[in-house]
């Protein structure tokens, strides 16, 4: 047994070695590896905590920092061996360590548990990645921004149904997306809150006997405040779980957003084009580009999906404390992660690679009578009941389609055919110009305040 105890840390209870189908199926070390950062933080924040309560010497301490400093050094350049025979990264970091300062790495361990390690270093991990996808979702944000900025008076018809409804601008259009993802900058900023709290201490479940000092090691990795209870701190995946649901709406948002890119650029509407570098070709037909981009993200998007409900469902059984299953957090958590940064880099650079048909779209206007709203509102504001005048208005666009014309082109005399009430200054109404600077207010689509809007987006992106 001599081996083994050499082998795993916890060894010395087992009398017979770990199979190898068990070590390939418990170890995690082939996807946690990614924590290393993580992990060698909170290791030396905890050396620096013992070294300060007196339960390590201070040579102890700097034999932990200056290994520490060459286990990170030989991970940076690919040098370090990593062993699935020491299941996961805590213990092949731990196992380095020994080997390069002996027993002050083996003192290291002193006063946690790998639960509250664990829990500290997803944490840690977590904390990093959502800093990371604030600053790509800003950039995105930004991009959004400046496309609506160029095409901020360019009319387009707004769609209900995916019918024609009413006149908006493209750049209207594309602040309703930075609205939307703004919202998911705020989520992800309240998640962190929550996710920003130290589990180490808790040990395994109960605490430690030794005198340690939390709120020192919180100060040191950064954190908020510290985990109020040691049985919730090393079971709790609430803030992987709250994480992902953010990942879930920000990801069903860039779906909506890509299924309107895709509708767009099919040449049967032909709103805008994609820059090359984002399209692909067919293997057999020499005319097509084809929109890869926005429609594989509308595929990422129901694979988060999936990572949310692996997460939920992991967590839905376990009793207190801490169990096994917890490991399978960490790779639905790792894909939610590398998706949306993924997604958010790739959609900040397309987003400036997009070229509006601006023809085409107001073309799409004379299609479906998206004035007709406005000519109703004209007529109210002429004395007619509204219901009086949304029948009015019925009337004359069957009149108009039975016609095959749009209602600017009804004569004066056919439109007050439907109503004595219509004069001259009707046919300022139902241009696509008057229908949009009618709409002169704070989230209408006037380009007046589309503008005033984009100055307020800046405002809140600086």
């Amino acid at each position: 047994m001599t081996s083994n105890a050499n082998q795993y840390t916890w060894a010395g209870r087992f009398s017979e070695p770990v199979s190898d189908l068990v070590k390939r199926y418990t170890a995690s070390v082939d996807f946690d590896q990614r924590m290393w950062r993580q992990d060698i933080r909170g290791s030396l924040a905890h050396a620096r905590m013992l070294a300060k309560q007196g339960i390590i010497s201070a040579q102890d301490l700097a034999d932990i920092e200056r290994g520490m400093a060459q286990v990170a050094q030989e991970i940076e350049s690919g040098q370090l061996e990593w062993s699935i025979d020491l299941e996961d990264v805590h213990l092949n970091v731990e196992k380095r360590l020994t080997a390069l300062v002996g027993d002050a790495g083996k003192r290291l361990h002193t006063g946690r548990s790998r639960n509250d390690q664990v829990a500290t270093d997803i944490r840690l991990y977590l904390r990093d990645s959502i800093d990371d996808i604030q600053v790509l979702l800003k950039q995105f944000r930004s991009a959004l921004v400046d496309l609506a900025e160029k095409e901020a008076a360019t009319p387009m018809p707004g769609f209900t149904h995916l019918q024609v409804a009413q006149p908006v601008t493209f750049g209207h259009h594309m602040l309703a997306y930075f609205e939307m993802f703004g919202r998911d900058a705020e989520r992800f900023a309240d998640a962190r809150k929550r996710t920003n709290r130290l589990p180490l201490g808790s040990a395994a479940l109960a605490g430690t006997t030794y005198p340690i000092d939390r709120e020192f090691v919180a100060a040191e990795l950064g954190f908020e405040g510290v985990c109020e209870n040691s049985l919730d701190a090393v079971s709790d995946r609430d803030f992987a779980i709250e994480f992902t649901a953010a990942c879930a709406l920000l990801m069903m948002h860039i779906s909506r957003l890509s299924e309107e890119l895709v509708m767009w650029m099919s040449p049967r509407v032909g709103f805008i084009q994609i820059a090359d570098r984002f399209c692909t070709g067919s293997s057999i037909m020499p005319q097509k580009k084809n929109p890869d981009v926005p429609e594989l993200a509308r595929g990422k998007t129901g694979r988060v999906y999936g990572q949310l409900m692996s997460l939920l469902t992991l967590m839905k059984s376990q009793p207190l404390a801490y169990n096994k299953d917890n490991q399978e957090d960490k790779e639905p958590l790792f894909d939610a992660v590398d998706t949306v940064t993924d997604t958010l880099r790739i959609f900040a650079d397309m987003a400036g690679g997009i070229t509006v048909r601006a023809d085409n779209m107001k073309a799409a206007l004379t299609q479906g009578f998206a004035t007709a709203t406005d000519l109703a509102d004209y007529l109210v504001k002429k004395g007619l009941p509204f219901r009086d005048a949304h029948e009015a208005v019925g009337h004359a666009v069957k009149a108009a389609e039975a016609k095959g014309v749009d209602l600017p082109q009804l004569t004066l005399d056919e439109l007050k055919a439907f109503c004595p009430q219509v004069e001259a200054d009707v046919f300022a109404v139902l241009t696509v110009e008057g229908s949009l600077a009618s709409r002169n207010h704070i989230g209408g689509t006037a380009p007046e305040q589309v503008k005033a809007a984009i100055a307020r987006a800046r405002q809140r992106l600086a």
